[in-house]
């Protein structure tokens, strides 16, 4: 699952920190396999900017699913530091850290000024996930530089993406690869294409491809589509330069936004399942089917912690139902 610390409104950042890991431990519980969270900055409403630092105490919070970043926005530092911060992360919780690895600087362009090494280091992507594999690697004798910690742990890295720029070169590093479809549908289905058609064995044998989708689930269709409203209203306040915190949910968000922003926002949206247990179920089993993924990876960002633990505790119901359901038509 994709977790955004999301802060609500009304609440703190504490708040929401405190909430990833309740939220952390709730999916451990449920059977979920990996738990990431996403760097992004000068944004009221995500409370996960220092991500290597939560992705820490989300890892002492539990004990065997993997934690990760989903991801690290590379271009914001030197493959020095983040070989350093994960390899750490590797150290203290062995075999449980995943490192997904973006180009984009995950912030708007002044904030992004601020945190890159240089106005041009999203041009150096490629030779710098190049870098941070060889200094997660076993060292070589005379190396100049080694990440200490780091070096041999081998943390697993992935390639981020929402352009076919991601899954060009995570075809060609032989790196699995993770599409932001949960708001960046656009190129998904061509980008699947490349990164199957072009891969290259590398650091993995073959493709291993990750879709993100969007999760609303409730225990009615009706409270789904409400839950769900926080999200449209935060991505329309985000693409028309007003960021906040999570919006409260409305009954009818069709009487609260404009209709060309709502279309946006719902295009945006649109791999997702939304609805009950059965709605759910349906939803996702469409998109497997579809898209045939390796994994799955599921965001349900509301304004609730206490629905949004609802929210993936039915996603997961729904999912093992589904299984079940296939194993028996097989």
């Amino acid at each position: 699952m994709l977790d955004l610390s999301p802060v609500p409104e009304g609440h703190t950042t504490a708040e929401a920190l405190r909430n990833t890991i309740e939220l952390a431990r709730h999916t451990e519980r449920l059977g979920y396999h990996r738990y990431w969270l996403a760097e992004h900055h000068n944004m009221p409403g995500i409370a996960s900017a220092a991500t290597s630092v939560v992705i820490g105490q989300v890892a002492a919070a539990t004990s065997r699913i993997r934690v990760g970043a989903g991801g690290i926005m590379l271009p914001n530092h030197s493959p020095l530091v983040i070989a350093e911060q994960f390899g750490t992360l590797a150290t203290m919780f062995p075999d449980r850290i995943d490192l997904g690895l973006g180009r984009a600087p995950g912030s708007d362009q002044i904030t992004a000024m601020a945190l890159r090494r240089n106005h041009a280091s999203g041009d150096r992507f490629p030779e710098d996930v190049v870098e941070l594999l060889g200094l997660f690697g076993d060292a070589a004798e005379g190396q100049p530089v080694r990440a200490v910690p780091g070096e041999g742990t081998h943390v697993p890295v992935w390639i981020l993406g929402s352009s076919l720029f991601g899954a060009q070169l995570a075809a060609h590093l032989g790196l699995p690869y993770a599409f932001a479809s949960h708001f960046a549908p656009d190129a998904l289905e061509q980008a699947i294409q490349i990164y199957r058609e072009r891969f290259e064995p590398g650091i993995t044998d073959k493709p291993h491809f990750m879709l993100a989708a969007n999760v609303w689930a409730a225990d009615t269709e009706e409270e789904a589509l409400r839950l769900k409203s926080s999200q449209q209203q935060q991505f329309i306040r985000l693409r028309t330069g007003a960021p906040g915190k999570m919006p409260r949910p409305v009954d009818d968000i069709a009487a609260v936004t404009d209709p060309r922003y709502l279309e946006m926002a719902n295009r945006a949206l649109s791999i997702s399942a939304t609805g009950d247990r059965a709605q759910v179920a349906r939803g996702l089993s469409s998109l497997i089917e579809r898209y045939a993924p390796d994994e799955l990876i599921l965001s349900s960002a509301m304004h609730d912690p206490a629905a949004r633990l609802r929210s993936h505790e039915i996603a997961m119901e729904a999912l093992q139902g589904e299984a079940l359901a296939e194993h028996a038509r097989r």
